[in-house]
């Protein structure tokens, strides 16, 4: 009798189980990040108005933050190819957790009366512009790490379980954010929690997600090592999904920046009482986009070409609707309705670039989506706030504007028509994709 040898097929089993143990830690690193730039959303016009910062200087926050995001993360994507993915999710991680306790040390002296509310701006920015600097590492590590074990086959509906990650961050952000206002902290307390959350998913990143030499895309002597190669923005082939999705997440920042300022005008209440209204008014915004991520996109079976203009159409109506909101409640289901359509658009832009290159790029696609997503929080919170203050109406009207025109421009231009055509998936079949982790965000770079 031969002694067989080992089962190939349990092999395959176990590395399945890896495979998903991997994803499950990705998918925690992509969720912390996003509930606690959530939950610091929630309160940030609150904290704002308690220390004294103007609106329009602390909707300005992040803006810093935001253009560190942008130069950095084609960096770490490329460092991602040469050091490995996990590596750079470490790092990123790391920075995330410095950035949050940083901010909430600084918010902590403001609200005690220890330092002048130009100062906590100050140290507030910085503690934030940690985060763009070196937390901005994360995110396309761990969309590339996605890319390069997910088969095309799967490429749309990766992308939305592992977007569905920043929505489901974006609802525990504003849920958990009231019971971390603690007595002595106060609304600190958020970002104290959030970096010690920070800290545990790190200890978790660095035990539990493997990743073997060979695995590293750039590493010489693997039998399928090919150079990375570096895509431009300017690459004609994903030129118009750059476009597309720096204009969309624009509008998007501009709905989540406003919002507390909204809530708070709506209701005529205190800062600290709105801080909850806002949670919920995020929240509801949040079950939207996932219901389009988890649930909508599979039923109807959604290609990236119809993501794209199905999604930016949605905004548009929504921000028509929260432009002329009567009351608060209208404003909440208007906001999920643009939410409902960021979730479908957002998985769109980021498919139909992958999909748009071949496997080799998927990594420098990984580092174009998240900069865009940096970028858009550059300018778009202060002249979004700075409007608001001016006419309640006007920056809606102006993301409505613009959604318009995304929803042509989507019917219109021949490569996001022609994404996803049969004979594209045919050739790329067997090539790797990129994941669109930092919906983050719809919450993203903040």
């Amino acid at each position: 009798m031969t002694q067989s040898g080992p089962d190939p097929q349990a092999n395959a089993s176990l590395d399945e189980r890896a495979k998903g143990r991997a994803f499950a830690i990705l998918f925690a690193v992509l969720l912390s990040s996003a509930a606690g730039n959530t939950a610091l959303q929630t309160v940030l016009p609150a904290i704002g108005r308690e220390v004294g910062i103007p609106d329009v200087l602390i909707s300005s926050i992040f803006s810093l933050s935001a253009l560190l995001w942008g130069v950095m993360s084609p960096v770490w994507a490329r460092m991602s190819d040469k050091r490995g993915r996990k590596p750079m999710v470490v790092l990123g991680m790391a920075g995330f957790a410095i950035s949050m306790l940083g901010f909430g040390f600084f918010i902590f002296m403001g609200l005690k009366g220890l330092m002048v509310p130009l100062a906590v701006f100050a140290g507030a920015a910085l503690s934030r512009a940690i985060f763009g600097l070196v937390g901005s590492a994360s995110n396309p590590a761990a969309q590339a790490y996605v890319a390069d074990r997910t088969a095309p086959a799967d490429r749309t509906n990766a992308l939305a379980t592992m977007a569905s990650a920043s929505g489901l961050g974006t609802i525990l952000g504003p849920a958990v954010a009231p019971f971390l206002v603690f007595p002595l902290v106060t609304l600190a307390g958020p970002m104290f929690s959030f970096a010690l959350i920070a800290v545990i998913v790190l200890v978790l990143v660095v035990r539990g997600l493997p990743e073997k030499p060979e695995e590293i895309p750039d590493r010489e002597g693997t039998a399928d090592h090919k150079p990375r190669a570096r895509v431009r923005w300017n690459d004609r082939r994903i030129m118009p999904f750059i476009i597309f999705g720096f204009l969309l997440a624009s509008a998007q920042t501009v709905n989540q920046q406003t919002l507390g300022f909204m809530v708070i005008d709506k209701l005529q209440i205190s800062p600290a009482k709105a801080a909850a209204f806002a949670g919920v008014a995020m929240m509801a915004g949040a079950v939207a986009s996932l219901l389009a991520q988890w649930g909508l996109i599979r039923m109807l079976r959604l290609k990236p070409r119809q993501l794209l203009w199905v999604g930016a159409g949605c905004a548009a109506v929504g921000n028509l609707i929260v432009a002329f909101s009567p009351d608060y409640h209208t404003l909440v289901v208007a906001f999920a309705l643009c939410s409902l359509g960021y979730g479908f658009a957002r998985p769109g832009f980021t498919a139909g670039a992958s999909l748009s290159v071949g496997h080799e790029e998927q990594g420098a696609v990984a580092g174009a989506i998240s900069a865009i997503n940096g970028a858009s929080v550059i300018i778009a919170p202060v002249l979004g706030v700075a409007l608001y203050k001016w006419a309640h109406p006007s920056p809606y009207l102006l993301n409505l504007a613009i959604l318009s025109g995304l929803v042509a421009y989507a019917l219109i231009d021949p490569i996001m028509r022609k994404v996803g055509d049969a004979e594209q998936a045919q050739e790329r079949r067997d090539e790797s994709q990129v994941i669109d982790a930092s919906s983050i965000d719809a919450t993203g770079p903040h």
